[in-house]
C-alpha cells in the first residue's frame, strides 16, 4: 500500500512516498505554497499518479503535546485536503523531525542553501518512516 507523507509548512510542502509494500518511505519532492486549492491539487495529483491510498501529515505540536499556531494551521489544511479527497488523511506527531533532518544533513556537511531545498521533502519522508515503522511494529 502507497502512502503520502507530508510535511506542511506556510512556504513549502515537503512530500515523500512510500514504497509499494509500505516499508521505506522516500523523499520525492517539495511543493512550493501559492494557492490553498493549487497547493492540494498538487498533492491529490501525486497522490493520484502514485496509486496512494492514504496520506500521512506531520502534526506540528509544541514538546509538550499542546497545540500551536502552525498546529492550527497544518489542521486547517487538512481539513480542506481532507474535502477533497476520498483518501483517508491522517496526522502523525512530526516534534523535532526537521530538527533531526537539519542536524543530520549539517554533521554531513551540506550547506546551507542545499539544506533550505531538501529540508522538507526529508522531514516529510522522516514523518511518513515513522508511521510507517509504528505499523511495522503494532502487526508484529
Amino acid at each position: 500500500m502507497r502512502i503520502v507523507g507530508l510535511d506542511i509548512g506556510r512556504k513549502t510542502i515537503g512530500v515523500a512516498l512510500s514504497d509499494p509494500d509500505g516499508l521505506i518511505a522516500q523523499p520525492i519532492t517539495t511543493i512550493k505554497r501559492t494557492m490553498l486549492s493549487r497547493d492540494i491539487e498538487e498533492v491529490l495529483n501525486i497522490a493520484r499518479e502514485n496509486a496512494a491510498e492514504k496520506i500521512i501529515a506531520g502534526l506540528p505540536l509544541k514538546m509538550d503535546g499542546s497545540s500551536s499556531p502552525q498546529t492550527e494551521f497544518v489542521l486547517k489544511f487538512l481539513d480542506k485536503l481532507g474535502k477533497a479527497t476520498e483518501l483517508p488523511v491522517e496526522t502523525w506527531d512530526e516534534r523535532l523531525s526537521t530538527a533531526a533532518v537539519e542536524r543530520l544533513l549539517i554533521e554531513n556537511d551540506m550547506s546551507r542553501a542545499r539544506r533550505k531545498e531538501v529540508v522538507d521533502k526529508l522531514a516529510a519522508s522522516y514523518i511518513l518512516q515513522g508511521y510507517l515503522d509504528s505499523l511495522r511494529k503494532r502487526a508484529e
